[in-house]
């Protein structure tokens, strides 16, 4: 009974409370879409409900009549939900079933809008981390793994776990049936949030399969196929790769009850073939009824016209579509021949007389972002493509004399424009500059892989220059334009390959990496022996040889041999070789130690980290003052051992330095014995620099690149590995790169294209 009212109390505390919450634009909000995954933490300085508990508040967008199942899971600490919306909506869950300490809600939405879930404990004071998702249809029940009977109009719900039946390949997969009309068209969906969905669809003569949703961002799964002769077939609902567990929902529909929804906007702008309209997607701007930030513009069209919708962005995955008289209505996601990556293009004849309504958005809700929205009457665009001026590859470099005048074609804003059109590859960086002393150029790139790049004002004034590193083979559009409408006169035109930014061509290539690189697996007594550290030094060095980057001045120092003497020695012989157009490197794979200190703004938990040499140490301090006579273009330290975040403060102390640790500075690290290698960083950035972290396939790894590559890797492989602090209180290993004064497009090193 005590356990009721209290429900009861808390229910109307949480209505009390989400109403607070709402009120407090101050307070963090943070977006989560139906379907999607994310993790929280609760702890001291949330928000709080009045009763006490912390709170952190995720949004969604809903629609009237849609189901979802959110639910809330946590090792830490007892999860509860609350929900609030349109409509009145106003519910709240402790635990899903008796005995749980997670919780889960199931709500069928009663409007559109936006809804807002409150993650928090069932009891004040409680705070850890906690796994959220957000799926659309009913969750499963207490217990159920999945499997079935499946009904037309109805959700099926499950879950993958350890216990069901196995793929030959290792997924989990539940089987359901279903039975339907022989002949007859229907859409089966899979949507999870907590793995990668995969769709098998099996019947008498039927074989469908589906990773993801085609042509879509989304990694649910859908299938639509067409019911046998005997009207029974089986849905097999898996992962895509293999152990992936988690909750999922199985939606199944007849073809052609999923439609677009159509925006209730008034029309910002009117459309005219021929002409072209830039705009944007923004956190003001409307949204469909599903979610999706939305632009609408009037069309007015004649029956029987056969127009072209291209919609272009580099900020977001573009989706189209258009309305009109008579209920018309057609869609695309993406350019149906492939040759535009996730641009959109729609190629659709008008039924009859009148205005329409084209819509640009984006595929997921939420994303934001620049784009162009041309239209042309069907089949024209290739004509004018065929007049404009085609010229050769960037490669073999091109310089042409134009003039905006009068009568070229023009922009949605007045302004005059001429086309271009070059071939390229992927991993090509090209330059493209526009200059003119009679006009305030402007320029546009266009082309595979989702370009729409521009710029206005180079680095020189009016003048407009683009340096982009190509993503795809293909055709490229290059348009010369102003930035004001009406504006005429002559320009330059200038295209070729380009070795990057001003900053970045002075970078030289060939055996530039300077490096002191020591290992330590065999401490000779002075501390216990360590697996592979030796030779993560002796692995860095082969690579960097092989790839023509190491200069002969480097050492390897590896187990006895590297003494605190020899190592330094070696650091001042190698540094005092290294040049301002050089790299310096020192990496160290073995012990890391932490001793007591001095706090101060250095160490303000007072406390020295030091690497442990074969018959000492060398602290955190004696390596700020060796990395002070260091006179190269960068000087890098790479330390993979125990506590190294704690050498960031110390040696990241000027510009051109950057740092890479294995864990924070109160940590261990461990070993990474599924690589064969002494540490998960000393793996990784031997496999970086020797061309994964190459990630736009040009002839050179920049330092933003090298820091994504390392923190995807350690995502990737190594989030769940368990560390310490040493008095022994557990946590995971974390990668701290600081960078410093070191930008993110500084070149590290040139490398030969991957």
């Amino acid at each position: 009974m005590a356990t009721v009212v209290r429900n009861i109390l808390l229910g109307l505390a949480a209505s009390l409370a989400l109403l607070t919450i709402g009120a407090g634009e101050a307070r963090a909000q943070s977006r989560i879409a139906v379907g999607g995954e994310a993790a929280g933490r609760l702890q001291d300085g949330d928000q709080q409900l009045d009763s006490g508990e912390y709170v952190d508040v995720w949004t969604f967008q809903g629609r009237a009549g849609q189901q979802v199942t959110i639910n809330m899971s946590s090792t830490e600490i007892d999860a509860y939900l609350m929900l609030r919306g349109p409509g009145g909506l106003s519910e709240w869950n402790d635990d899903r079933a008796s005995g749980e300490t997670n919780a889960r809600l199931t709500v069928r939405l009663p409007a559109d809008g936006q809804y807002r879930i409150s993650a928090t404990t069932y009891e004040p004071g409680e705070d850890g981390q906690y796994l959220i998702s957000v799926i659309e249809g009913a969750g499963p029940g207490s217990g159920q793994e999945g499997g079935g009977d499946l009904t037309l109009g109805q959700t099926g719900a499950g879950r993958l776990a350890l216990g069901d039946d196995r793929l030959d390949a290792g997924e989990f997969t539940d089987r359901w049936t279903f039975r339907g009309t022989p002949g007859e068209t229907y859409v089966v969906r899979l949507n999870s949030g907590a793995f990668d969905p995969y769709l098998i669809v099996r019947g008498a003569d039927l074989q469908e399969d589906n990773d993801d949703e085609p042509g879509r961002g989304s990694v649910n799964s859908r299938v639509e196929f067409v019911m046998p002769a005997d009207g029974e077939v089986r849905i097999y609902a898996t992962s895509y790769q293999a152990d992936e567990t988690g909750e999922y929902a199985l939606l199944l529909s007849r073809a052609g009850e999923e439609q677009q929804p159509a925006p209730v906007v008034a029309s910002r702008a009117t459309l005219t073939i021929g002409r072209t309209e830039s705009g944007s997607l923004s956190s003001d701007a409307p949204t469909l009824r599903s979610g999706e930030y939305m632009q609408a513009y009037a069309l007015n069209g004649r029956a029987g016209d056969r127009i072209e919708l291209r919609l272009r962005s580099s900020g977001f995955d573009p989706y189209v579509f258009i309305t009109g008289p008579g209920e018309f209505s057609a869609a695309n996601d993406d350019d149906e021949t492939g040759q535009d990556g996730t641009n959109s293009r729609l190629i659709v004849t008008l039924p009859a007389d009148g205005e329409y309504q084209v819509v640009a958005t984006s595929f997921e809700p939420g994303e934001t972002g620049d784009f162009v929205l041309a239209v042309d009457r069907a089949g024209e665009e290739v004509a004018a493509t065929e007049t404009a001026s085609t010229v050769a590859a960037f490669e073999d470099g091109v310089v042409r004399e134009g003039m905006l005048s009068r009568g070229d074609a023009t922009l949605d804003d007045g302004q005059f424009v001429d086309m271009y059109q070059f071939t390229g590859r992927r991993g090509e960086r090209v330059a493209i500059t526009a200059e003119s002393a009679a006009f305030d150029t402007n320029l546009f790139l266009l082309g595979p892989g989702d370009v729409a790049e521009n710029n206005d004002d180079g680095p020189d004034g009016t003048n407009s220059r683009i340096d982009f590193v190509l993503p795809a083979d293909g055709a490229y559009d290059v348009a010369v334009t102003s930035f004001n409408g009406g504006e005429t006169g002559a320009y330059r035109l200038t295209a070729g390959l380009s070795l990057g930014t001003p900053r970045q061509e002075r970078v030289q290539g060939g055996p530039r990496i300077f490096a002191v690189m020591v290992g330590i697996s065999d401490y000779g007594g002075y501390a216990s022996n360590l697996a592979y550290t030796d030779e993560d030094a002796e692995k860095l060095a082969e690579d960097l040889r092989r790839d023509g980057l190491l200069n002969p001045a480097s050492v390897v120092i590896t187990n006895t041999d590297a003494t605190v003497g020899a190592v330094k020695a070696a650091f001042a012989r190698v540094a005092a070789e290294a040049g301002p157009d050089d790299i310096f490197l020192f990496f160290y794979s073995g012990h890391g130690s932490q001793g007591r200190g001095t706090v101060s703004a250095m160490e303000p938990d007072g406390k020295t980290e030091t690497i442990v040499m074969a018959d000492g140490e060398i602290s955190d301090e004696e390596m700020g003052r060796m990395f002070a006579s260091v006179n190269a273009r960068m000087a890098m330290i790479v330390l993979d051992s125990c506590f190294s975040g704690g050498f960031a403060r110390n040696v990241v102390t000027r510009p051109g330095v950057m740092g890479m640790f294995s864990s924070e500075e109160d940590l261990t690290s461990a070993v990474a014995g599924k690589f064969q290698a002494g540490g998960y960083l000393s793996h990784f950035l031997r496999t970086g620099l020797g061309g994964e972290a190459n990630a736009d396939g040009d002839d050179m790894i920049t330092a933003g690149e090298l820091t994504q590559y390392l923190r995807r890797r350690y995502a990737i492989d190594a989030a769940d590995v368990r560390t310490q602090t040493a008095d022994g209180q557990r946590s995971y290993q974390n990668l701290v790169v600081e960078r410093g004064g070191v930008q993110v497009d500084d070149v590290v090193v040139r490398v030969a294209r991957a």
